[in-house]
């Protein structure tokens, strides 16, 4: 039975689904939220993390290497008995998905926040729901909320019906439509009745009494006992259902708004009802109003599926026993699966009513964030008015927006492809047989002016940006053709906004976490084809694989097994210090006590709370053939490091090179300090220059102790560090960090047995 609740003391803010999913958290006041930085729900993370910085909650808030990772650390954190909380949207619902049913499948409750977002490839960053679709089946309960004032209700009412259930439970909303849409809304002004409302949760097992109470979570399971498991959670989902209403009826008596597992519109007496889950549920409900005001005849209405999991099919044979056709919009497609997921669940939710005769039309829409408006809209009625009358032939499955191109537009190169000759510039690199190390020799740097630049003038980055100076420095040391693997992040997408392409090579892209492992089948092929004579040409392009710092996160995993395979190829880091792509994160490269968008300053946390780990080190145990540190600030240095990365890449296996460069909207400093900072980074021996050839560790710009500037001389010159010069504590650890760090270094610089 429903327990009933006094209406809670409630007030007015104006703020967007993604503001109000982190106050429902900071609200709840969660144990553990894990969490990996993702557009559009990215924003959820950080307006948690300005809060907790601030002493608003005291939500342990821990950054995971991936979407994957951070669905792991959920899962362990729910199996020690307590509340837990993350978002993600797109291929980072993907990447986290085989984590999805170990959660459900093992019955420990949490809240996830989908924001919705388009699947790529190809890459696109905008709204539809082929993301969530896919979370259809791994046991989770599905909640979908089109408005930001559902967006916060269900972000509190959800963590009791997991905890009720025994079930995990997403909280889906529209990117950027509802995510980032600003709309009054009515917020509880005390956390004490949110809580309250909640109760206290305790757990009847946790991985964190092995004394008191062992237990064994995730057995292995033959055929009998896994059915049988598989036959409880479906019988979970099922029961939920009651669940579901029941606190439904609660939050009602605590907030005054009801809400079914169907919200209607319009639709007693409808003869074409349009079905839209999401945002654009309001613009259908908007065409419903207009069209029947203009004509009072019509009998249409609207409704939205809020409650995917578990599907309402009771509900909706109820709603539509005496609608002759059904127009459902989905925001996504099943690829010949004669519709999106929600056409051909209300088709087989039909087929079960024996005396429904309900006609299906079906269209899919808005994908890519395509906007869909009024018009749109009343276009959807107009084709169930049409079927209703059988005035044509209505398709019972199509796209609303159809767009295939024009097969006689043929693109031209904007820049004609680069010569073999122009890509070179008289480096010469050779073997010293005494040494054993690699001589260079460049022509005098003005003349390396000359060099064609392989990526083209016009990409779209930001003032300042230090990327493509200091990846086009590094590119003067390189001979020849090559081919480029880009991960995701902000040097790939200034450069590539279809139909244009900055680069003037060729290009790859693959998801975030997996270019290492792309670029190596990229390679290998190459050099099968070559074997078996497929591939006949002058000389082998240089293979080489850019990636940012935060693909050293979620994608360090496929670079150290390229590594440790020697595939022929360069792994090329930039690195400025977080995920400036989404906004500002941190990643694992942040330095200590930086400030990030999930690192921010308050009076409870100041900056990151952990300390950089040192890729080119981890490449360094790797025992790759040769591994090096540079930036543009000195370019002789770096250009003579790309031409021995380019011999043993083309020759004897993996090299990794690391750049520091700057990003001056999210270190807050001058468009043209760039070197200026950079430099100072090496002269206090935060980014030392060096390089490891062939286990041999050689620095390449020895500072001198007499020379060695403290870190304060770097960290005066960003503002995103300027906080730390009141924080003596922090500072002393930085600066002994660093200090302990350089003299490991030179020790290594100085025996070669290190």
């Amino acid at each position: 039975m429903a327990q009933k609740y006094n209406l809670a003391e409630q007030e007015n803010i104006l703020e967007s689904g993604n503001e109000l999913a982190a106050i429902a958290a900071a609200q709840i006041n969660y144990h553990v939220m894990g969490y990996y930085p993702i557009t559009p729900s990215t924003q959820i993370a950080e307006y948690l993390d300005e809060m907790k910085a601030n002493g608003r909650h005291t939500v342990c808030m821990i950054p995971g290497d991936g979407e994957h990772g951070a669905a792991g650390i959920c899962y362990g954190a729910t199996t020690a008995g307590g509340r837990v909380f993350n978002a993600t949207s797109a291929n980072g619902l993907l990447f986290a998905m085989e984590q999805l049913p170990v959660q459900a499948g093992t019955r420990f409750p949490m809240v996830l926040n989908v924001v919705n977002r388009t699947v790529s490839g190809p890459l696109d960053i905008k709204c539809d729901q082929s993301d969530i679709m896919m979370a259809l089946n791994t046991g989770w309960i599905i909640i979908m909320a089109h408005t930001t004032q559902m967006v916060y209700d269900f972000n509190i009412f959800a963590l009791k019906i997991a905890e009720k259930a025994k079930l995990p439970i997403i909280v889906s909303s529209d990117g950027f439509f509802t995510s980032h849409q600003k709309k009054k809304i009515h917020l509880f002004k005390n956390d004490k009745d949110v809580q309250d409302f909640l109760g206290k949760y305790t757990p009847e097992v946790t991985s964190v009494e092995p004394t008191k109470n062992p237990v064994t979570i995730g057995p292995y399971m033959n055929e009998d006992e896994l059915t049988g498991s598989k036959l409880q959670l479906s019988q979970a989902l099922e029961d939920s259902r009651a669940i579901i209403a029941e606190v439904f009826e609660e939050f009602a008596s605590l907030s005054g708004r009801k809400y079914s597992p169907i919200e209607t519109h319009n639709m007693e007496g409808a003869e074409v009802a349009l079905m839209l889950c999401g945002s654009a549920y309001e613009t259908g409900t908007l065409a419903v109003d207009e069209m029947r005001k203009a004509n009072p005849n019509l009998k249409i209405g609207a409704f939205a599926i809020t409650q995917i999991r578990p599907f309402p099919e009771k509900e909706l044979q109820k709603l539509l026993a005496n609608v002759k056709v059904v127009v459902v919009g989905d925001r996504q497609d099943t690829y010949s699966g004669m519709g999106g997921n929600m056409s051909t669940e209300i088709r087989a939710a039909l087929k079960n009513d024996p005396n429904n005769k309900s006609s299906i039309v079906s269209r899919v829409y808005g994908l890519g964030g395509t906007e869909f408006t009024l018009d749109k809209a009343k276009e959807l009625f107009e084709l169930g008015l049409k079927e209703l009358a059988k005035a044509g032939s209505v398709e019972k499955h199509s796209y609303l927006e159809q767009y295939m191109g024009d097969p006689n537009v043929k693109m031209k190169p904007i820049h004609e492809p680069l010569t073999l000759e122009s890509q070179k510039s008289g480096i010469t690199v050779t073997m010293n047989e005494q040494t054993h190390k690699l001589d260079v020799k460049v022509p005098p740097l003005r003349e390396l002016t000359g060099k064609a630049y392989r990526y083209a003038q016009g990409h779209g980055a930001c003032n300042g940006c230090g990327i493509f100076s200091g990846i086009n420095t590094f590119m003067k040391g390189i001979e020849g053709s090559v081919v480029l693997l880009v991960h995701t992040g902000c040097s790939m997408v200034v450069t590539t906004g279809y139909p244009y392409s900055s680069y003037r090579t060729t290009y790859v892209h693959n998801l975030f976490q997996n270019g290492a492992a792309t670029l190596s089948g990229i390679v290998e092929m190459y050099h099968e084809r070559k074997r078996r004579g497929e591939i006949d040409g002058p000389e082998d392009p240089t293979f080489i694989m850019v990636t940012g710092d935060g693909g050293h996160d979620i994608g360090m995993g496929p670079s150290i097994g390229a590594a440790i395979r020697n595939h022929k190829m360069i792994i090329l880091e930039y690195d400025n210090e977080g995920y400036m792509n989404t906004g500002n994160q941190l990643s694992f490269s942040t330095p200590l006590g930086h400030r990030t968008s999930t690192s921010n300053v308050g009076k409870a946390e100041v900056g990151k709370q952990f300390g950089h780990k040192d890729v080119a080190q981890i490449f360094n145990g790797c025992h790759i053939p040769y591994i090096a540190t540079g930036c543009e600030a000195y370019p002789l240095d770096l250009v003579k490091k790309a031409a021995k990365a380019q011999w043993y890449a083309n020759n004897v296996g993996t090299a990794f090179v690391k750049l520091l460069i700057t990003c001056p909207l999210n270190w807050k400093t001058p468009d043209d300090m760039g070197k200026d900072i950079i430099k100072a980074a090496v002269d206090c021996c935060f980014f030392p220059l060096y390089e490891v050839e062939q286990g041999i560790t050689t620095i390449t710009n020895m500072v001198a102790d007499d020379k060695k500037q403290p870190v304060t001389e770097w960290l005066k010159l960003m503002g995103k560090t300027k906080h730390l010069l009141k924080h003596q504590d922090i500072l002393d650890k930085f600066q002994a960090d660093v200090d302990n760090r350089w003299a490991r270094l030179k020790a290594m610089h100085e025996s070669p047995v290190l």
